[in-house]
């Protein structure tokens, strides 16, 4: 946004502040949203993927920024009037996630929402924090020239400005509206539940279907004939007289009703009659093929509903047996597809509606460059971050501190002076003991320039070009291995991960890539040389090099070429990284490591 203003009046999203002149447009339809919450109420599957947004869009954080050359959205700093405005909302953190929690089953179901934001008083008419709140369609409604929200079983009355213009009143209420646009009627609201009522109204057909099905099973196991003549066992108040078939069935099915769990439910009525007369005593069920039918039209409905949602359908139907990789996968898709496009709907909602309008009346010169912006890194945090902090420490990139945190460990925890004089002098696992250790500040060894002593070029390693070799010492190799290892690994995970989005990777086999670890999608789904180019597959792979090759010593440029020719022949050989194609990519690259 950075260079480019807007008129006040001019919306960019599905937000709008009430104004008395939105009352005079046309009505919108939301006559579809009641039978939408009635399904909320009543499908434990909408329930569960409303609940789900709405627990996903608590854990983002809002923040203020601007948007850079790039069109990426950086903070701004904690002293602009923007970040104090953003501060502000909702009270502060804890009010935020309860406001980004709030709109989560609200624009799942119906589609939209109002914000309500109310300034508050305490008992000596002093203002204290303003009071935000997210109501339904049903709980906002207009009334003349004026909008009443129902708050705590309480009448509110919101009056509306004639324009767009006019500033906000910090003395009175103000309603935005925000919703999910429909694309062929901007005004009216959209969600995946709306596209689904058809297929939710077949779903509570099938569970009445099938409990039908359940209290049949309970209150009859069918009719069974026998010949005449035959004798009912009688109840202590017939006494006498002559047994009756008709009470014996309805006091058993009665009771089976009444109490599941009771013998009558499961076990058959008995009978006395002649041994010579079995033969002729037959069963008729009633059961038919749609008993088993509908049971199976259900589950279709439910995965057909859990399809229709803007999330992958295992998370609302399970994970199953997917491995780790593909749990992580089918995270952050969800997280992508799902809940950042919510999150920015009430983002822009805040921005043009709340943070720019400020900023304007308080003559803020960069008022329309300034947003409100959501931050969803806490969502994305792997569950196995002991195991990634192990990793990512042993390549050098953390602190020991950061580590013992993240491996639950304390300050506390860190090993003496002593100690660590002593693991120094000892070999360290996967070290050859017979490996010297230089601690003298004498000039390393030149590594030999013949060619013939520096190994052959192995394996894809013949990609990377020879130039002329840098001084390595020898106590650092094991460290740089590791490094390098590292920085290569997780850009082959980075490549797999937008292969997984990309035409190489077909829709059909989305799922099946879920159970494939990452970095050995190239290996599956053939991507040709233009594609990493035109996919910008490597885009950010070597980001970290440069401060990596000034940490070791080596020409930044030489490592980001060997590395990237490395990714390239991988991808092109359809060949998996090993730790072993590392140790020969180094062997004959610029760096002159020999591991």
């Amino acid at each position: 946004m950075s260079g480019h203003t807007r008129p006040r009046g001019e919306l960019t999203a599905s937000a709008a502040r009430y104004t008395a002149r939105r009352l005079r447009t046309k009505p919108v339809d939301g006559s579809w949203q009641e039978r939408a919450w009635l399904f909320y109420d009543e499908t434990p599957e909408v329930r569960f993927a409303a609940r789900w947004y709405s627990n996903a869009m608590s854990r983002a954080k809002l923040f203020a920024g601007r948007r850079d050359e790039e069109g990426n959205v950086v903070p701004l700093p904690a002293g602009h009037r923007a970040t104090e405005l953003v501060a502000e909302i909702a009270g502060g953190l804890n009010g935020q996630a309860q406001l980004l929690k709030n709109f989560g089953p609200h624009l799942t179901v119906a589609g939209e929402a109002w914000i309500v934001v109310r300034p508050k008083e305490d008992t000596r008419g002093n203002a204290v924090a303003a009071d935000w709140r997210v109501l339904s369609t049903q709980e906002v409604k207009p009334q003349g020239n004026k909008l009443v929200a129902e708050i705590d079983g309480e009448e509110v009355a919101i009056p509306g400005a004639e324009d767009d213009n006019v500033p906000l009143d910090s003395d009175e209420p103000v309603a935005i509206r925000v919703w999910e646009a429909h694309p062929r009627r901007h005004l009216e609201a959209d969600s995946a539940v709306r596209s689904s009522l058809g297929l939710l109204e077949e779903l509570k057909l099938l569970n009445a279907a099938v409990a039908a099905i359940a209290r049949s099973r309970l209150t009859g196991r069918g009719i069974i004939l026998v010949p005449q003549g035959t004798k009912f066992p009688t109840t202590p108040n017939q006494g006498d007289e002559e047994d009756d078939l008709i009470e014996v069935l309805m006091t058993v099915a009665e009771t089976a009703y009444k109490e599941p769990d009771s013998a009558a439910a499961t076990v058959p009525i008995i009978l006395e009659v002649p041994a010579d007369q079995i033969p002729n005593i037959k069963r008729l069920t009633f059961e038919s093929d749609f008993d088993t039918l509908a049971i199976q039209l259900r589950e279709e409905a439910i995965t057909r509903f859990a399809n229709g949602l803007e999330v992958p359908a295992e998370i609302l139907l399970g994970q199953g047996d997917i491995n780790h990789w593909g749990q992580w996968a089918l995270k952050d898709e969800a997280i992508t597809l799902g809940v950042e496009p919510k999150l920015a709907t009430v983002a822009d909602a805040l921005t043009a509606q709340y943070l720019q309008p400020i900023l304007e009346a308080e003559r803020v010169q960069d008022a329309l460059e300034c947003l409100v912006w959501y931050d969803t890194a806490p969502l994305r945090v792997r569950t196995n971050r002991a195991e990634t902090a192990l990793k990512v420490h042993e390549a050098g990139a953390i602190s020991d501190a950061a580590l013992r945190r993240e491996t639950g460990f304390t300050d506390a925890d860190a090993p003496t002076d002593e100690e660590r004089t002593r693991r120094k002098q000892q070999p360290q696992d996967g070290q050859d003991p017979t490996l010297p250790v230089d601690e003298s500040n004498a000039e390393p060894e030149q590594p030999t320039e013949d060619p013939a002593e520096q190994g052959p070029d192995v394996g894809l390693a013949a990609a990377a070009a020879v130039v002329e070799p840098v001084n390595v010492p020898a106590l650092h190799a094991q460290t740089v291995l590791a490094a390098i290892d590292g920085v290569i690994h997780n850009a082959m995970c980075m490549v797999g991960e937008k292969i997984r989005v990309k035409p190489a990777c077909p829709r059909s086999e989305r799922g099946r890539s879920r159970q494939i670890a990452p970095g050995e999608m190239h290996t599956l789904f053939p991507v040709s040389d233009e594609q990493v180019d035109q996919w910008h597959l490597l885009v950010g792979a070597w980001d970290r090099v440069p401060e990596m090759a000034e940490r070791y010593g080596f020409e930044a440029e030489c490592l980001i070429d060997t590395l990237d020719n490395y990714a390239r022949a991988l991808i092109a050989a359809r060949m998996k990284h090993t730790y072993e194609e590392t140790v020969r990519l180094l062997r004959s690259s610029c760096l002159g490591l020999a591991a």
